[in-house]
């Protein structure tokens, strides 16, 4: 029986190359898009031409009613669900200062709530199943660093680090393995070189911006039933150095300092 695998967030950037490289490995794998309907059915597309089975899911995953449903298709594609990637998010920076409910709630339901709910909903599946189950979470080198204007970012992507190591213990009875990664600076598509990524790039001791394929190998590693079968509850940071030094000042190169209050 082949191997399955769901990636949120995978119609570009990192999930899509996390989808790629399980497909590589062998991996049935259910393409995940928010809005990106045309570029998830694109990866889909090149993961058949693989030889491998895929199909494409589309969900807000901020709505659990539709996440949930993604997962429903995912399990009545496939039949069964061995790997889940969670890996859907946004990058939102705001001062602390100037965030809003309304943009807190954004970054907590996307970047934390989805993570927890499709673990839950999946980790159920694979105990009802009596499979033993791997379960990846992207969470980013921000939840150890401190970047201003980052205080919602960095702070659930702390939490989200924090809850692989619970879920990790919870799972391990049922086979069930949790890890997590912690991207650093990843430059995800040909867009502009502006001076923050610049910066980054210079403050990194690697002195270079990650890219997806930085990332990929590690997720399969991490989702491989033998391989990694010892690991459970850990986050590795994929960031370049990152995390070894202070990478920024109080401001970031491209804004202007805050007025005196």
């Amino acid at each position: 029986m082949a191997q399955t695998a769901l990636v949120t967030g995978s119609s570009s950037g990192i999930g899509k190359g996390i989808a790629l490289a399980l497909a590589e490995a062998g991996y049935d794998v259910a393409v995940h898009c928010g809005t990106s309907l045309e570029k998830a059915e694109s990866v889909a597309e090149t993961i058949r031409g693989m030889g491998r089975k895929a199909i494409v899911v589309q969900a807000d995953v901020k709505d659990l009613d539709q996440l949930n449903s993604a997962i429903d298709k995912t399990l009545e594609e496939f039949g069964h669900l061995d790997v889940l990637v969670n890996n859907a998010g946004i990058t939102r920076y705001k001062r602390f200062l100037d965030v809003t409910p309304e943009f807190f709630e954004e970054i907590l339901n996307t970047n934390l709530r989805s993570h927890f709910f499709a673990t839950q909903r999946v980790a159920k599946h694979m105990i009802e199943n009596g499979i033993r189950g791997r379960i990846v979470t992207t969470t980013s080198v921000q939840q150890e660093i401190v970047l201003p204007e980052a205080s919602i970012y960095g702070g659930f992507k702390a939490a989200l680090g924090k809850m692989v190591r619970h879920w990790a213990l919870e799972l391990a009875p049922y086979g069930i393995r949790v890890n997590g990664i912690g991207p650093g600076t990843i430059k995800v598509n040909d867009g502009p070189d502006t001076p923050r990524l610049r910066q980054f790039a210079s403050r990194t001791p690697i002195t270079r911006l990650g890219s997806p394929s930085d990332i990929a190998p590690l997720a399969v590693f991490l989702a491989d039933p033998e391989k990694s079968s010892f690991i459970t509850g850990e986050v590795f940071l994929v960031d370049g150095g990152q995390n070894i030094p202070c990478l920024c000042d109080n401001t970031f190169i491209d804004r202007e300092p805050p007025a005196n209050l």
